[in-house]
């Protein structure tokens, strides 16, 4: 299993040191609770992480449970998803635009709002960036001044995104987004030092991650062909994982017969997991 920073476990970037605190509480109740479990899922696979499944053999790899069916519409959402982003996608080039999306709770200032917008215009490319509700801590016009009139249509803003579908879009070129992937915890070191299909952003000596380093990192991952190639491989083995005789897919049914068998309460148990 890679060596983990950190500054990189989930309840260290919340930012105030009581939601850092309450987070670790939750933690630690949710290790509690584990031990009580006959089933620990993982919305993962061995593909993925074959190290950490074969260091917690309890860990049951059933994903990704969205690989098969990314274009699925989903139950529910924080903020409504703008659709005009997918017209808008179906307008660009194939492998062209830089997709920019930081999660719900990430927060910037304005300084750090302001170096990702002209990074982005920095590197020529056309983007589609998810500004959603409360991504800064100021109220006024976070934008450089221009910015809008700069870039035109080559850059698409929006409040939200429906994401699954953003990412399968053939325009789709590279994701720049905070230091999480799947629904789980993955360190920067699986996606850099790992699989090598990602960059890591270095920040100056304020903690700021400056515009050069955004346009150029991404002008990187771009140009630099064995970042696709990569990608796509680990998508293959993906998606080998969840087909009829992958590993996912057994993991799966071997824990749905279980449930039917279990104290014939099996049909109870069914539907409250799966919600049926």
């Amino acid at each position: 299993m890679p060596s983990m920073r950190s500054t990189e476990l989930g309840w260290t970037c919340m930012g105030s040191v009581p939601t850092i605190k309450a987070l670790f509480k939750l933690a630690l109740t949710a290790v509690e609770a584990a031990k009580a479990a006959q089933w620990l899922l993982c919305n993962s696979t061995n593909a993925l992480e074959s190290a950490t499944f074969n260091l917690f053999p309890n860990l049951v790899a059933i994903g990704p449970l969205l690989a098969s069916n990314r274009l699925a519409k989903q139950a529910a959402h924080f903020w409504n998803e703008d659709m005009t982003c997918l017209e808008w996608l179906d307008q660009q080039p194939a492998c062209s635009v830089v997709y920019v999306a930081f999660g719900s709770f990430t927060i910037f200032n304005q300084t750090q709002f302001q170096e990702v917008a002209l990074g982005l215009e920095l590197t020529n490319r056309p983007f589609l960036w998810v500004v959603r509700p409360g991504l800064t801590k100021e109220t006024c016009d976070m934008y450089p001044d221009g910015y809008m009139d700069r870039i035109g249509t080559r850059g698409k803003i929006v409040s939200w995104a429906p994401q699954p579908a953003v990412l399968a879009h053939p325009s789709i070129a590279c994701f720049l987004s905070r230091n999480s992937t799947l629904e789980g915890f993955l360190n920067r070191t699986c996606i850099c030092d790992v699989w090598m299909n990602g960059l890591w952003f270095e920040k100056d000596e304020n903690g700021v991650i400056g515009r050069d380093e955004i346009m150029g990192k991404i002008d990187q991952l771009i140009n630099h062909r064995e970042f696709k190639t990569r990608a796509l491989d680990l998508k293959e083995k993906v998606m080998n994982s969840i087909r009829e005789d992958g590993s996912s897919c057994k993991n799966f049914k071997r824990f749905v017969k279980w449930m039917q068998e279990k104290d014939g309460y099996g049909e109870n148990v069914m539907k409250i997991q799966l919600g049926l």
